[in-house]
């Protein structure tokens, strides 16, 4: 690693931010006839006005506009957050039993009334960032009360971890599917990892010693339960004896997770805990090197018993890679996580910016090639990955250049 290769990732990086990520964000995505954010853009800009919106999408703007203004201090985004914190307080909150709705329509009415715990999750991280960003006391004790409806129904005392689905008056549902394509189980490494990642935010501005003990607890479970021990990756959904019940992985989770589980041990600042999470987060890094990025610095998707069996390559699993793989060379000092680190991000500034209507692709295939089906803005797609990525690839960056004064 040179000088010039810091200074070149981070100067690419910050461009990307300032001059394609914000301003697509900021400008194209505000709902000017029904209020709050679209829900819906195609890959070439077209906005469907009357498409439903989703509490992801919703949480993820909350939480980006937060986190991006308390990076710059422009006004502008904390217009934007306030924007976003307001439409998710009058039309998502559940003013009758709490929480989150998962979907409305274009005009605000509920369409779907379920609490999904990953969606309650994605509000919580939200809210914490709202919060650190504005410091509005109401949105702290609205963020505790969330924390207490998660734990009041969806935290099983019996065997550990979280239920996936709850109905409106928070039972258990009997569809425990977050999306059609996962499965109907009791657990999932996804819920989990989101929940981990609310929570360490939440974490930095309440200490509360009952989140700490299920902060802890979840990066046990992290430990004991959703790791494979023979192969390392993070298996994905489990009975409700933590039983595991698929056979395949995603990279772009493994590498996200690797860096989300440290940002959860320093945050408790227990050095035992930091080493053991630092040393599984650095054996998911090297798994993800070794077996899922191409030779181009394209992370392949999916794989399954040591092969790769999804070769496309899809937006965020990139941008998580970067961070992931500075993460591993920050606490290994190894250049190869370094390299794997800038050349995953030549690959996306390659290969997923669009440079004609903005933002990135959301999937390209293994010859470089967009997916014309897939939306720019969705339920599912949204500026967290993209934003989060280029924030935290900046802040290490400077991390990095500080702790090696030679550079």
């Amino acid at each position: 690693m040179s000088p010039g290769q810091l200074e070149s990732l981070g100067r690419s990086v910050r461009a990307e931010l300032d001059g394609n990520l914000l301003p697509f964000w900021s400008s194209r995505v505000v709902d000017t006839s029904h209020g709050g954010f679209i829900g819906w853009m195609s890959k070439e800009g077209l906005v469907n006005t009357e498409a439903p919106k989703g509490l992801i999408l919703n949480a993820r703007l909350l939480w980006t506009f937060s986190a991006v203004y308390r990076f710059d201090h422009d006004v502008r985004r904390r217009d934007l957050a306030q924007r976003a914190a307001d439409y998710l307080a009058q039309f998502f909150w559940d003013g009758t039993h709490g929480g989150v709705f998962w979907q409305v329509d274009a005009q605000g009415r509920c369409l779907d009334d379920k609490k999904k715990i990953y969606g309650q999750a994605f509000y919580l991280y939200a809210l914490a960032e709202y919060f650190q960003a504005v410091g509005d006391e109401a949105t702290l004790e609205r963020a505790k009360e969330l924390f207490e409806l998660i734990e009041a129904h969806s935290h099983d005392a019996v065997n550990g971890g979280y239920i996936e689905v709850c109905n409106r008056d928070w039972s258990e549902a009997q569809d425990l599917r977050l999306s059609d394509k996962d499965m109907d189980e009791k657990e999932s490494m996804n819920n989990h990892l989101h929940l981990l990642e609310a929570y360490t935010n939440l974490y930095r501005i309440w200490p509360e010693a009952n989140l700490r003990v299920r902060l802890v607890g979840l990066l046990d479970i992290f430990a004991a339960r959703i790791a494979d021990p023979a192969t390392g990756h993070l298996n994905h959904f489990f009975d409700e004896s933590w039983q595991p019940k698929s056979d395949d992985y995603t990279f772009g989770h493994d590498i996200e997770a690797s860096w989300l589980l440290c940002e959860a041990a320093e945050v408790l600042d227990d050095p035992a805990l930091m080493s053991r999470v630092q040393e599984q987060a650095l054996r998911l890094a090297h798994i993800v090197l070794t077996e899922g990025v191409d030779h181009d610095g394209g992370l392949c998707y999916r794989g399954q018993h040591g092969h790769v069996v999804d070769p496309n390559r899809e937006w965020w699993p990139q941008v998580e890679s970067v961070v992931g793989f500075l993460n591993a060379f920050q606490l290994s000092g190894e250049q190869r996580f370094f390299e794997a680190a800038r050349h995953a991000w030549q690959y996306l500034e390659k290969r997923f910016v669009d440079a004609e209507h903005g933002e990135w692709f959301w999937r390209v295939d293994p010859l470089g090639r967009p997916d014309p089906t897939e939306p720019k803005v969705s339920e599912w797609k949204g500026p967290y990955h993209g934003v989060r990525g280029c924030l935290e690839i900046l802040k290490r960056l400077r991390q990095i250049a500080a702790s090696n004064p030679k550079l």
